[in-house]
């Protein structure tokens, strides 16, 4: 049954809304950058193709604005950590947190959570299309890919922002514990196919699973296996993340634990990361649809079977 739906994904689709997004009409996707002719800024115009492909599907949409600002960009810093904080005088903008749900039919008040930042480096004219152009087609495909399932529980789908300040995805993360919602598992999906420039020439497909808490360690060892089972054709590992830090860190610290991230490599091995080359060229579209496909078996699975967390034992 989960193989028939992962056929659904479309390599073809994936590779069209990373075009749009990342290279034309669209370079960048972030506050601070204006098309010629435009009135939106680049990332309000992101905004607005993700949420009329949403709408598309017939899923429940919500837009919720947050005020942001760019990162200013400091050279001095080393080569992928330009970034810097604003000063208290720089603009603020605009900027929106997009989500999907798909409700669940018998338990539709236990949720399975999928975020992706959608912005690209608001301090540099990167394209980001690996960081996170990537991983935002990847949940936009699942949100279509999903949207024909019948489901038990219920998927939310976040599209955030990170390359800005605040981090959106933070302010999500907060409003979901004030609610209490029973959150059973949280998947942020980023930098999909991102990997070494000898994995790139090499045409080896490469997926990582990161945890930061035991429970995401025990969610991380039940989506390993789905690789292997699923996807064989990738290179699968599985890794700690001791720094709790991205987006699933911000939902890992609002109390969330059960708690992974999906992406290209670890150590993230791309030489063009929060560079101005991370360009839609570099993105092997094979490797960005079958990373989908296993994201989509875990949340296929985590729908199914739902997770509880198994105390380690001791000896």
């Amino acid at each position: 049954m989960i193989t028939r739906h992962l056929d659904c994904v479309s390599a073809e689709r994936l590779r069209r809304d990373l075009y749009y997004l990342c290279c034309d009409p669209l370079p960048f996707r972030k506050v601070n950058y204006t098309r010629p002719g435009q009135t939106r800024h680049s990332l309000a115009e992101a905004e607005g193709y993700i949420l009329g492909e949403l709408r598309s599907t017939g899923l429940e949409v919500t837009k919720t604005m947050h005020r942001v600002q760019a990162f200013r960009c400091d050279s001095s810093k080393p080569l992928h950590h330009w970034y810097s904080a604003p000063a208290p005088e720089d603009p603020f903008y605009e900027a929106a947190n997009l989500e999907a749900v798909k409700p669940g039919q018998s338990r539709p008040e236990e949720i399975i959570q999928l975020i992706s930042h959608k912005d690209s480096m608001s301090w540099i004219d990167s394209p980001g299309a690996h960081d996170n152009c990537s991983g935002t087609v990847a949940n936009l495909e699942l949100a279509r890919v999903l949207a024909a399932i019948p489901l038990r529980r219920t998927v939310r789908i976040l599209f955030c922002n990170e390359e800005h300040t605040p981090w959106t995805s933070r302010f999500a993360a907060e409003a979901a514990a004030a609610r209490k919602d029973n959150i059973i598992a949280v998947l942020n999906v980023d930098s999909l196919d991102g990997k070494s420039d000898e994995d790139m020439a090499s045409g080896v497909m490469t997926h990582a699973i990161g945890y930061s808490t035991d429970a995401g360690k025990q969610i991380a060892a039940m989506q390993r296996q789905l690789a292997e089972r699923y996807t064989p054709q990738l290179r699968t590992s599985v890794f700690h993340k001791q720094r709790v830090n991205d987006d699933d860190g911000m939902f890992i610290k609002a109390g969330f634990v059960n708690t992974v991230m999906h992406l290209g490599s670890w150590p993230y091995g791309d030489s063009e990361y929060h560079l101005v080359g991370d360009t839609f060229a570099r993105v092997n579209i094979a490797n960005l649809a079958m990373s989908t496909r296993l994201i989509l078996a875990c949340v296929l699975t985590l729908d199914k079977e739902g997770f509880q967390f198994q105390e380690p034992t001791t000896a």
